[in-house]
């Protein structure tokens, strides 16, 4: 079951929805992150809700399968981050994927559906004021095991949302830089340097 959930996570939806849509390869135009938000930049609003709604639905329908064959929450939580790790290391891709913020909240969406409630809530009003994708991630990430603990207090899922939020931190660590030195490309705007969000 989890190398299964890190085969499903390695299927890259914006790069599945490019070659549908006959758009460029998300890896060689804009930031070069095949995510939702590159997607956005130079493709529009359906290629980007079409590469959210595969990413998400990634995670959601993992957690999904294995809570139906497994009761173990260990096992659940495992598949959660195999499907992540999928994500972000890509079999299929030689390891380069995504950052892993819509996969994550699809994790959440199933496994604790409160919990993922509240992160899409902090990353939509991080989004909305602030106009950086990347600032509403890590802000999210960061609250995610705040949100674990209090509301699916597991000793496996709070372990969980530990290592999901670390993998997201380090993956966002350009972004980071970009935010202190105020060169983040807002959300909406064409991407300064391929390492933005």
């Amino acid at each position: 079951m989890l190398i299964a959930a890190y085969l499903i996570g390695s299927i890259p939806s914006a790069i599945v929805v490019a070659k549908l849509l006959g758009l460029p390869d998300p890896r060689t135009t804009g930031s070069s992150n095949p995510g939702a938000t590159n997607v956005l930049r130079y493709a529009g609003k359906t290629a980007a809700a079409l590469t959210l709604a595969g990413d998400v639905a990634k995670g959601a329908v993992v957690i999904a399968l294995v809570r139906s064959l497994a009761a173990d929450p260990l096992v659940v939580a495992l598949a959660g981050l195999a499907v992540f790790l999928g994500h972000l290391y890509p079999v299929f891709f030689g390891f380069r994927g995504g950052k892993g913020v819509a996969t994550a909240l699809g994790v959440w969406l199933v496994l604790a559906p409160a919990v993922g409630a509240l992160l899409l809530a902090t990353w939509l009003a991080v989004a909305l004021v602030s106009r950086y994708s990347s600032l509403a991630a890590l802000s999210a990430a960061l609250l995610a095991p705040v949100y674990v603990w209090w509301l699916a207090p597991l000793g496996v899922y709070i372990a969980l949302g530990a290592a999901m939020s670390l993998l997201l931190l380090w993956r966002h660590r350009t972004n980071i830089r970009n935010l202190l030195a105020g060169t983040e490309t807002r959300i909406g705007a064409k991407p300064r340097s391929a390492a933005d969000h």
